[in-house]
């Protein structure tokens, strides 16, 4: 059975304070908070969710935020940068952007594309990259309008502990194609427009550890619930432990770790984000699976009060 993955659905990662984690994503690079629920595991901690107007798969990235957690530190077994990507021409947008809020970046050069190179408030590595691909966000905030609006992931940096056997399980199961080598990484696309860059790094790097300031998995598309089950399948066949089908209520999941130790989901494009909501109020209440839901008043007083506010 050949597979193709279309690229990224989503990325989650652990950070700090639930405020200065909304404050800069959605205040500063203007992404919309689509869905404010909790962590199925730890019910006391929000998931949230950023991404573009519609909350579509390949702009999602969502944050556990633990304040007093352990900082995390960024090595082999994690991705280590996480990309965006903005229309073409708006890369010099987003540099005055950040210089307007005080956000040291570096500007840097791969595969002929230039990328500024920065760090959220706790640490997560970033960067933006502008490309024709991929349609505009339309959700504007902030004074940021669609023409320089983050369209979604540009891709993601990963850092393995066996990168060989890596780029095998990119190429050979997860079907992308490798499409250069530079700079001691090799790259990868699949066949979306956006989240379809993956680069590789070749060299090895010491071992990450999870904590604040990192990725806590990538998750890659699946069409649909039957598009999930052939990906297991297939992911088995190749030797990987896979776990049972995980219901996260705007999407199914399934989870393995891959050789090199980065911890790989495969999640379903529907129900999506307004199964819950309306398109229009996404991200507005906080929403609980069933199970919680007669915890509501209890959570409630334990989550820490949160706000969208705009950074001008």
């Amino acid at each position: 059975m050949t597979k193709k993955s279309m690229g990224i659905h989503h990325i989650t990662a652990i950070v700090g304070h639930p405020q200065e984690n909304v404050d800069f994503y959605s205040g500063i690079l203007g992404l919309r908070l689509v869905k404010k629920t909790v962590n199925f595991d730890d019910p006391g901690t929000y998931h949230l969710y950023f991404g573009d107007k519609g909350g579509k798969p390949g702009t999602i990235i969502t944050f556990f935020p633990w304040i007093g957690a352990q900082q995390g530190v960024i090595g082999a077994g994690q991705v280590g940068v996480t990309s965006y990507v903005v229309p073409t021409g708006a890369l010099s947008y987003w540099e005055k952007r950040l210089e307007k809020f005080h956000i040291p970046f570096t500007k840097t050069e791969r595969f002929d594309e230039e990328y500024l190179t920065f760090a959220d408030p706790h640490g997560l590595q970033l960067e933006i990259v502008e490309r024709e691909e991929g349609e505009e966000n339309e959700w504007e905030f902030s004074g940021i309008t669609p023409d320089v609006a983050i369209k979604g992931f540009g891709g993601a940096t990963l850092l393995s502990t066996q990168p060989e056997k890596t780029a095998e399980l990119l190429e050979k199961v997860m079907g992308l194609e490798q499409i250069g080598k530079a700079g001691g990484l090799i790259r990868f696309q699949s066949s979306s427009d956006i989240g379809n860059i993956i680069d590789l790094k070749v060299a090895q790097v010491e071992r990450g550890q999870m904590g604040v300031g990192t990725v806590h998995h990538i998750a890659w598309r699946a069409k649909d619930d039957g598009d999930q089950l052939n990906w297991k399948e297939h992911v088995e066949n190749y030797g990987y432990r896979v776990t049972p089908v995980q219901d996260r209520n705007y999407f199914n999941a399934i989870y393995f770790r891959e050789h090199g130790e980065i911890l790989f989901e495969i999640a379903t494009d529907p129900p999506g984000f307004a199964h819950d909501e309306t398109p229009g109020t996404m991200g507005e209440s906080l929403k609980l699976p069933e199970q919680y839901e007669i915890h509501r008043d209890k959570l409630e007083q334990l989550l820490i009060p949160i706000q969208v506010r705009e950074q001008n």
